[in-house]
């Protein structure tokens, strides 16, 4: 197990996946078949930051990414459910689409949509926390440990933020260093700098 478990509180890998089942759409069984069995639809639009996947089952949002080539988003997605029926499917997609790209470009504050993740409770914990973080504000790693009781959590939380699987929906971009560094983004430190920006300016104008 990872010493960032252990600081987590958990004695056992066991632990942390207690209870994830029950409190989150997609099973660690169903994601450890490949997501065998589940249907994705996706789609794949221009938006501010380059372009935006997202993926969705049917009770909710399971992936969204940022880059700058089509292709190899869709081909992380099919990386990331090889056993699942994959299908782009713009319609079906295209209110939740459409309030993600809002929401990039200043005019929708707020998001509040479902999503279909796997996650351990731990990381489930994190997510919620990253939910709460104000539009044009950021929180560090330490903040976000100490606000779910465990300061010894931060690279633990740190984990968990670099292993969101819905950008922009879960905003891990808000949350930084304890020094102010931007520390690290999986879609490329530069958009998280243009995101935070971004919303400084909106939550400020």
């Amino acid at each position: 197990m990872s010493p960032a478990l252990y600081e987590a509180g958990y004695g056992s890998t066991s632990r942390v996946y207690e209870r994830a089942d029950a409190q989150l759409g997609m099973t660690p069984a169903t994601y450890g078949r490949g997501g065998a069995g589940t249907r994705i639809a996706f789609a794949v639009v221009p938006c501010a930051l380059g372009r935006l996947l997202v993926a969705a089952t049917v009770r909710g949002i399971c992936r969204v990414g940022i880059g700058d080539d089509a292709p190899a988003l869709e081909q992380g997605l099919h990386a990331e459910f090889p056993a699942a029926t994959i299908a782009r499917d713009d319609d079906t997609l295209r209110s939740w689409v459409a309030e993600i790209t809002a929401h990039l470009d200043g005019r929708q504050p707020h998001l509040d949509l479902p999503v279909d993740v796997r996650a351990t409770a731990f990381q489930r914990r994190v997510w919620e926390a990253l939910r709460k973080i104000p539009y044009g504000s950021t929180r560090s790693y330490s903040e976000i440990a100490r606000a779910m009781g465990n300061a010894k959590a931060t690279r633990a939380v740190a984990r968990a933020c670099a292993t969101n699987p819905v950008a922009i929906v879960v905003p891990c971009h808000r949350v930084v260093r304890a020094d102010g560094d931007l520390g690290g983004y999986r879609w490329g430190i530069e958009r998280k700098k243009e995101l935070l920006a971004r919303e400084a300016g909106e939550a400020t104008s």
